[in-house]
């Protein structure tokens, strides 16, 4: 059973970061894909990143409200490793960060950008 974790991103501060899981923890193939669900609720397009250790890997882009989702590259999932989403707005000037959270296999991110 995939477990999921949610993130939100404010455009001026860092939003704190909730997880949850549906049921209890099954056996999860430790080769599972995890992903990131990227809900985009403001105007401005956003370039979605995974940063791990100050290296930043470029997911995607991400419409205006809409929704996208984004198979985490292998290297960065890890529970011991934190990492962080970082969203660009195209054509904004600030780049919110979220909090660091640690990602399994099989997990699905749910990362909430709110309306600006």
């Amino acid at each position: 059973m995939r477990s999921l974790v949610s993130a939100s991103i404010a455009l001026a501060f860092v939003a704190g970061v909730t997880a949850c899981s549906k049921q209890p923890a099954a056996p999860v193939d430790p080769m599972a894909p995890a992903y990131v669900e990227v809900q985009n609720q403001a105007f401005y397009d956003m370039t979605i990143y995974v940063v791990r250790s100050g290296q930043r890997i470029r997911l995607g882009q991400v419409s205006g409200n809409s929704t996208a989702t984004f198979e985490l590259p292998r290297t960065v999932v890890n529970p011991g490793l934190p990492i962080r989403f970082q969203a660009d707005p195209i054509g904004g000037n600030k780049t919110p960060f979220s909090q660091e959270i640690g990602v399994s296999p099989g997990d699905t991110v749910v990362l909430r950008i709110p309306p600006s």
